[in-house]
């Protein structure tokens, strides 16, 4: 088991979730007050990174971020670093390979919120704000745990995108899923079957946690 590998895996994992949650809680509720020609062509950008192969998103993103780009000049001129190579520019890629795994359930649990709910929330005198914390997020909670678990799991087996941004530097862009490739490239295969089995009881843990929510909303809307 290479340790720092998995170590990196969950930092990257639990800081893509913790981030980019919040993120799309704020677009999903951009976006239902957005027209409806607008709403699609966000919706289209929001699900572009499920059809893309991960090594094209990869390297446009490695494009966006190298040391000749704007942004990566910009960065290394704020920072000192470079932002390809690093666990930065990782993270930055993360967010952005994972916004429809954080998009889509949350949009999907706002959709199934009553708009009666939320009109007598407001009838009522509660503000925008205080409807999403006493009224929304209540009923669509289960959806919100779903984004977390889907961007936590998909991040942590993310191969493509982090090896084009990332690359392989051990303790600092080397994550579990590279580890496993190396193993097997190695003729390592009792390395690459424990980590596997790790990646797959995590993604089991996962899936049964969003099963749960399930569940959860089918016996509160009953």
């Amino acid at each position: 088991m290479d340790w720092p590998a998995l170590r990196l895996s969950l930092e990257l994992a639990a800081a893509t979730a913790l981030l980019l949650v919040p993120l799309a809680l704020a677009l999903v509720r951009m976006l239902a007050r957005k027209p409806l020609v607008a709403r699609g062509l966000v919706d289209g950008l929001v699900a572009l990174p499920l059809v893309l192969p991960p090594t094209v998103l990869g390297f446009y993103l490695l494009a966006v971020f190298g040391g000749q780009s704007t942004l990566g000049q910009w960065y290394a001129a704020l920072t000192g670093r470079q932002l390809v190579f690093t666990f930065d520019g990782l993270l930055l890629a993360s967010l952005i390979a994972n916004i429809p795994f954080a998009v889509l359930p949350i949009q999907r649990a706002f959709a199934a919120i009553p708009r009666e709910a939320c009109e007598a929330a407001w009838c009522s005198g509660l503000s925008n704000w205080q409807t999403l914390w006493k009224i929304e997020l209540p009923l669509a909670w289960p959806g919100v745990l779903a984004a977390l678990v889907l961007t936590f799991t998909h991040t942590l087996g993310e191969f493509g995108v982090v090896l084009m941004v990332g690359g392989n530097i051990a303790h600092e862009t080397r994550t579990v899923s590279i580890a496993i490739y190396d193993s097997v490239q190695s003729f390592n295969d009792q390395a690459a079957h424990v980590m596997s089995a790790v990646l797959v009881m995590l993604s089991v843990a996962g899936i049964a946690l969003i099963h749960w929510a399930t569940q959860h909303i089918g016996r509160r809307d009953a």
